[in-house]
């Protein structure tokens, strides 16, 4: 391949990795190339990043896809490097397709942990990265139904790191006590060296699937989207923490846009008379326009989300991205609902407090149960409008989150439209990708005829949609 080629490639694949690369800064990249001592491979890494890498959580995607548009090196065709058949089953055991068996001596397995251990004391990063290709050559190599492969558990499986641990503290700490905060230091700092060697594991079993498969079909499996594009209800709990990080400088970044926008929209609306009089120093000629004042003006915000266990993360990180936001409103008033509907404000009234504990009090103290426990979108609708009714007005915008599957149940359309005919604006947020509508219990198109459904999957869709509330 050659390296026009694997440009090319390496910046279409991180476009369809989620990262925004224009035109102008793929050529900036292409550019870079001319300048640049090509054998330097961390100096290219960093001419690349330089210019397609906008924000840090783009940057796992980025190194993932590096790592094999841009490999360290050939794997070696030596016959023991090569995937080994594996071992003869018990007669008592039924293998599986596709399941890796390891075929490892112990006594050489022995060896490389007695080499892991001296690497992880010393922090030699290079002889760790070289350590890691030796074990994925030795290692990693298995037989499945479609052929020869390489997996990364069988060489974690084999070498087993955090065996290492107790005699690694030991080493360290010296004669120290345990405990207390120099075994914290020295356990995150041994952890921290056993998760580099896994990150070199892994990188090295994705190049060389990518030299037998294909580096396309590889990065396809390899690279998760970037944490603005990940789909909340289907996020790990990583994932979770990592879209905790991001809400609140989203919420800085779209609470400054609605600021400037109110700013920019104080003259107010042209006042015809005023300025046709003021043209009269001018001979008629309206050189300066007057306008009426503009009369302060502070939306209030009435939040409607569906707490049950499907998408209950969803529900947290748009509440949480709501309360970022309070500011930009004069009232923020939050409903949640399974079954049945309670007004759940009082839970995240507290400046400064954590939503997560907060949504936990609000599943444990809120009456959002009345008899199944399954969502029922128009009883919840019938109790706001017979409890809660006036709390929407002419300044009010009403904000529905869930997935409009009602189990079933009476859509309660004459409820919905009396919630929506005296708001300002509303909206309907589906966590739901579109394809999915009106599938199985879904009525998404049933309500989409009386209140606009927004398909919102991610805090890219999230942020583009808050933008345009005020």
């Amino acid at each position: 391949m050659s390296l026009l080629d694997r440009h090319t490639g390496f910046v279409r694949a991180l476009r369809h990795g989620g990262l925004p690369v224009s035109l102008a800064e793929g050529l900036d990249a292409a550019r870079a190339l001319t300048v640049l001592d090509l054998a330097d491979r961390e100096t290219l890494r960093a001419a690349y990043a330089a210019s397609l890498v906008k924000r840090h959580t783009h940057r796992p995607v980025f190194d993932t896809l590096f790592e094999l548009w841009f490999p360290l090196g050939e794997s070696p065709k030596s016959p023991e490097q090569m995937p080994q058949p594996p071992a003869a089953a018990p007669a008592d055991s039924a293998p599986t397709p596709d399941t890796p068996a390891p075929d490892t001596d112990a006594a050489d397995a022995e060896a490389f942990r007695d080499r892991l251990r001296e690497l992880l004391l010393t922090d030699d990063e290079i002889a760790l990265r070289a350590l890691a290709r030796e074990a994925v050559g030795r290692f990693a190599g298995f037989e499945g139904a479609s052929g020869s492969s390489w997996s990364a558990q069988l060489v974690g499986r084999a070498l087993d790191p955090k065996t290492l641990m107790a005699g690694l503290l030991r080493a360290v700490l010296g004669g120290q006590l345990p405990g207390g905060v120099a075994e914290r230091n020295a356990r995150r700092m041994i952890q921290a060296r056993v998760d580099r060697l896994n990150a070199h594991i892994l990188a090295d079993v994705r190049r060389r699937l990518a030299e037998e498969r294909g580096i396309e079909r590889v990065a396809e499996t390899a690279v998760r989207p970037a944490v603005e594009n990940l789909d909340i209800l289907r996020a790990s709990r990583a994932d979770l923490v990592a879209l905790r990080r991001e809400v609140q400088p989203l919420a800085q970044r779209l609470a400054t846009r609605l600021t400037v926008r109110q700013r920019a929209g104080r003259s107010g609306r042209l006042d015809f008379r005023r300025t046709v009089r003021a043209s009269l120093s001018t001979g008629g000629v309206p050189l300066t326009t007057r306008h009426r004042p503009r009369r302060p003006h502070k939306p209030e915000l009435v939040v409607l989300c569906d707490a049950s266990e499907s998408v209950a993360s969803f529900a947290h990180f748009t509440l949480l991205l709501a309360y970022a936001l309070r500011e930009q409103f004069a009232r923020v008033r939050v409903f949640a609902f399974i079954d049945t509907l309670d007004e759940v404000t009082r839970f995240f009234e507290r400046p400064g407090g954590d939503v997560g504990e907060a949504m936990r009090r609000l599943t444990a103290e809120a009456n959002l149960v009345r008899l199944s426990g399954h969502s029922d979108y128009g009883h919840a609708f019938k109790v706001f409008v017979e409890h809660y009714g006036d709390v929407i007005g002419p300044k009010t915008s009403l904000l529905i989150l869930g997935d409009a599957r009602n189990n079933y149940q009476d859509p309660a359309l004459s409820a919905l439209e009396a919630m929506v005919a005296p708001a300002r604006h509303a909206w309907w947020l589906n966590p739901e990708p579109e394809r999915d509508w009106d599938t199985g219990d879904s009525i998404a198109g049933v309500y989409a005829r009386h209140i606009p459904l927004i398909e919102c999957r991610n805090l890219t869709q999230l942020g583009r949609f808050v933008g345009e509330l005020a």
